[in-house]
């Protein structure tokens, strides 16, 4: 019996998702709920399991966009498991004499339909540059061209044609000059529409402070042991600028606001967003009730959320909504930066690295850890008196913690 195996439905928004990896390859067995492939939306990853158990038949390739309810594969049912048994008793059941004539067959045994077939994925990588499936050894299962393979083939092909020059007198070119093209995954087709969308339908400013990092970094290390024994995980600076954030927010809550058609939406709670650099590109999960939390709580959240998004973990509703935005260019060595709106909010705070520099204080030159903050706003309901108090309350507070402890 054949099972066939289609796209999940995974999100009222999402139409279409595309076919990212293949786990397990054509003809292989797999369990019932065992992960067989990936998909990938424009907003998560998602994994495709086995329904029954049975012998996997590929239908779609990696790289393929499927709708919802597309087929992506079908499952044979029961169709490989007897086929492992008899490989294994068939030696046993021959006999001495039988061998010497079943000699050769045994070394052609070790091959199947399989050796040198390349996989859906591997076939397609070798027709794109045109290489023999026959010149390429497989080391897959029974000898199956894998992805791998194919790809290594691929790798290889320069190297014959570096051979070829000896005899013919051609320009010499200083350095590689190879170009390779890949498809934009739906997640960064996204975030780029999306940011073009967001400079052409805001009126986007960024304003500027600096920070003196100094009375946190003391705070941090005066407490961070027993702030660690006590709550399990570390104290950083993410922490403390949240909650500045949702202090400042109180003040100025037009910040906290977006625009939906001709009304301005406030709210009166704190969704923070935390901008993460994952590994198929920014995601942008989303602390929620920030304002109610405490700072353990949200160091807590914060590992969380981006644990899940370097695992490609994370769902769509741990990234839907938000008020306002954070991005940490600062990890990454930035000094500097103008952060683009995270719509439809209407503000995103950008820290930087933090830079011992000489400044004034109490008219005597010092030195003190600085860090550049930039605050990216949307004018159209965020006047410059507004965004610039926010910015400078979100700078008291943070170099005197005590005030984001006392509310004050």
């Amino acid at each position: 019996m054949s099972l066939e195996i289609k796209v999940p439905p995974v999100g009222e928004s999402i139409t279409e998702v595309v076919l990212s990896r293949w786990v397990k390859n054509d003809g292989d067995f797999v369990e019932m709920d065992e992960i067989i492939a990936e998909l990938e939306s424009d907003k998560a990853t998602f994994e495709l399991t086995a329904e029954q158990a049975g012998t996997l038949k590929i239908v779609a390739s990696e790289g393929d966009t499927l709708e919802i309810g597309a087929v992506v594969c079908t499952i044979e049912v029961g169709g490989a498991a007897p086929a492992k048994e008899v490989k294994e008793e068939a030696p046993k059941a021959e006999t001495p004499v039988a061998e010497k004539a079943a000699a050769p067959v045994a070394e052609k045994s070790g091959e199947s339909y399989a050796t040198g077939t390349p996989s859906p994925s591997a076939a397609k990588i070798l027709a794109e540059k045109g290489i023999d499936a026959t010149a390429v050894k497989g080391t897959g299962v029974d000898g199956r061209i894998t992805k791998d393979d194919a790809n290594n083939a691929q790798a290889g092909k320069p190297a014959a044609k570096a051979e070829a020059p000896k005899a013919a007198a051609q320009p010499v070119v200083a350095g590689s000059r190879n170009e390779r093209r890949e498809k934009m995954s739906p997640l960064r087709k996204t975030v780029a529409k999306r940011l073009v969308a967001v400079k052409n339908e805001t009126a986007m400013l960024t304003t500027f402070n600096e920070v003196n990092m100094k009375p946190i970094m003391d705070l941090r290390a005066k407490y961070k042991d027993q702030f660690k024994e006590k709550h399990g995980v570390g104290l950083g600076f993410m922490s403390f600028f949240t909650k500045a954030v949702c202090e400042a927010a109180k003040d100025f809550p037009a910040v906290n606001a977006r625009i939906e058609g001709e009304e301005i939406v406030y709210n009166d709670f704190v969704d923070v967003s935390i901008a993460v650099s994952a590994p198929k590109g920014l995601v942008v999960p989303i602390i929620r009730n920030a304002d109610s939390m405490s700072l353990a709580q949200i160091e807590k959240t914060v590992i969380e959320l981006a644990t899940k998004a370097r695992d490609s973990k994370l769902t769509i509703e741990e990234m839907t909504g938000g008020t306002f935005t954070i991005t940490n260019g600062g990890v990454f060595g930035s000094m500097m930066s103008t952060p683009i709106i995270n719509a439809p909010q209407s503000a995103i705070l950008g820290m930087h690295n933090i830079i011992e520099r000489p400044i004034a204080e109490n008219k005597e030159v010092v030195i003190r850890p600085m860090m550049y903050i930039a605050l990216s706003y949307d004018h159209r309901i965020i006047d410059g008196r507004e965004s610039v108090g926010f910015l400078v309350r979100v700078k008291q507070l943070l170099e005197d913690p005590a005030r984001l402890l006392l509310g004050v």
